[in-house]
């Protein structure tokens, strides 16, 4: 029993605290802080907007456990510019550890600024997680080619941050509407387009038998998306085109997009053949040297 029970508890371990690669922690950071800059200049832009009524913030409850003040020009400001530092400094070797807490802390209070003016945005929440969690990997090098279980466990928190965002939306349309099937064999996606418009949503309107399909669809595959963390080799970029056409789908049609979520997906990419050395074909005579 004892054996049994350690080999169930290796399995479990192995499964939430992988061995993964520290070049992909590396790939991501870069990635995530990029798009946090993107995202404060040109999603949750309405920050310094308005901290002429920050009367009307109301912190969430991270927000009051971190006792995060409302924003002011300069705190907003600072904000920003430690986020724009992070990227710049995240490309010198000597910098990338320094540059992930100025875009991690940057971005941690730029987005809980956002989220207190009345709209909590369910689509942060995986790279929320993922620009605190990548600081626990420690240093990490684009060309490293080891294995960690710190870096392993940083990219699965994103990961099941980035799947449970599916699974926990499917949960929340169930709650709102009683049932699952009230809110599959309704009307909510006819509303949308009819609301939203546009050429595509306009001409799919047309058939709301084809949209109650679509609202099944949409909820079992929200429902089976943790199912990805299971996933490997071509399985894995099936589940990930699938993500990307059901976003680009939403884009179009509703002109929805969920891009803070689209990118945490890259944690279930092997970026860490970007910075693989590309193998030399040796001249003929001469011996092949691997690299060191």
């Amino acid at each position: 029993m004892n054996r049994v029970g350690s080999s169930r508890g290796d399995r479990v371990s192995h499964f939430l605290v992988p061995a993964l690669p520290v070049a992909r922690v590396a790939w991501l950071r870069v990635v995530l802080a990029t798009f946090a800059l993107v995202d404060a200049t040109l999603i949750t832009n309405h920050v310094l907007e308005h901290v002429h009524i920050g009367a009307f913030w109301r912190p969430t409850l991270v927000g009051r456990v971190l006792h995060l003040p409302a924003p002011t020009t300069v705190t907003a400001s600072l904000s920003l510019a430690a986020m724009a530092l992070g990227v710049v400094l995240a490309l010198p070797r000597r910098t990338r550890y320094l540059a992930g807490w100025l875009s991690s802390l940057g971005y941690l209070s730029w987005v809980l600024w956002s989220m207190g003016f009345g709209y909590v945005a369910h689509d942060h929440m995986a790279i929320v997680v993922g620009m605190v969690v990548l600081l626990t990997a420690g240093r990490a090098d684009f060309g490293d080619q080891r294995t960690s279980r710190a870096a392993g466990w940083a990219l699965r928190c994103v990961q099941v941050a980035t799947v449970m965002t599916y699974a926990g939306s499917a949960v929340s349309k169930c709650v709102r509407s009683g049932t699952p099937w009230a809110w599959a064999n309704g009307a909510v996606t006819v509303w949308a387009v009819t609301r939203r418009g546009s050429t595509l949503g306009d001409w799919v309107g047309r058939f709301p038998a084809f949209l109650v399909a679509v609202q099944w669809t949409v909820l079992v595959c929200e429902f089976l998306a943790p199912v990805a963390l299971w996933l490997r080799g071509k399985k894995l970029y099936v589940a990930f085109g699938a993500a990307m056409l059901f976003h680009l789908s939403t884009w179009l049609t509703l002109g929805i997009h969920f891009l803070p979520t689209v990118v945490c997906w890259a944690a279930f990419l092997p970026l860490e053949r970007l910075g693989a050395r590309r193998r030399v074909r040796p001249v003929a005579g001469e011996p092949v040297r691997e690299p060191v």
